[in-house]
């Protein structure tokens, strides 16, 4: 059994299986984020483990593997094996776990009570874990997202113009006579601008007043050149009363013989499944 978990780690459907190395390897209680590999969504689904007790057959012993409940009090796993009045020996077990989450496991270790010791202990776990459970892992995992660029830009120092000493210097000599000078000419060219402006709109409108009165013209004019229907109205076409030349004679059509057996027969079949059934 120990030789079916002896590879590091085997891939089946969309997880990872895999088991860790002896926890046990230097001493009799260990760090579980030193053995279970620190991925995401990884469970646990058994313990194996094997040492050797040593003992007298006539003394009480009990061997406690264990490991901290990380995320409560006592004790997430815990097998016991009880030695007393037994030789000691050499134990190999395998326990399975209902895939405890990584969260859970806490600092593992192997507790004696009793007379007695125990010496080359294994301890292994075996885990499975999903290489996407966490889909912004790996780009070829489903829903994975491509990342947004850093937004945060690198610290600037603020700077105002008018806090400038070179800005204020010149605003300070500033000749008055100079900045009246330049406002009036802005004046001017906005009085020009202005004037300018309602110019075109006036011959902007005219344009439409004008181009208004042609459209009224053609259509006034069309309407003057209206064709007259009269004349066609009072043409008439020669004719008459065209008389029916199909006459039927004055008679008595006589029956017809192939509908009268036609209807015989179907007398005679409805009379056939009406006996039917009766009978």
């Amino acid at each position: 059994m120990l030789l079916a978990f002896s590879c590091s780690y085997s891939h089946s459907s969309d997880f990872i299986y895999g088991s860790t190395g002896n926890a046990a390897s230097a001493g009799l209680s260990w760090v579980m984020s030193g053995v279970l590999p620190q991925q995401a969504g990884l469970t646990v689904s058994g313990v194996i483990y094997r040492y050797t007790a040593l003992k007298n057959a006539a003394d009480d012993m009990l061997v406690h593997v264990q490991n901290e409940n990380a995320a409560g009090n006592g004790y997430i796993f815990r097998e016991t094996d009880d030695w007393s009045g037994l030789p000691g020996n050499t134990i190999n077990k395998l326990v399975s776990v209902d895939n405890i989450p990584i969260g859970f496991w806490g600092d593992g270790s192997i507790q004696v009570d009793g007379t007695g010791q125990v010496s080359d202990p294994s301890v292994v776990y075996t885990y499975k874990y999903d290489p996407c459970f966490n889909p912004q892992s790996n780009p070829s995992c489903p829903g994975y997202q491509v990342p947004l660029p850093d937004q945060e830009g690198p610290d600037l120092d603020s700077y105002y113009a008018l806090d400038d000493e070179a800005v204020l210097k010149a605003t300070e000599e500033t000749d008055p006579d100079l900045y009246d000078r330049d406002m009036k000419k802005r004046t001017a060219l906005e009085k020009a601008n202005d004037s300018r402006l309602q110019k075109g709109l006036a011959a902007s409108n005219n344009a439409l007043n004008i181009s208004s009165d042609v459209a009224q013209a053609f259509m006034m004019s069309a309407m003057a050149n209206e064709q007259r229907f009269g004349p066609y109205y009072e043409q008439k076409i020669a004719g008459g009363v065209y008389a029916e030349a199909v006459t039927l004679p004055v008679s008595d059509l006589p029956d017809s013989n192939k509908g009268l057996r036609n209807n015989l027969a179907q007398q005679l079949l409805y009379e056939k499944m009406v006996d039917l059934q009766y009978k």
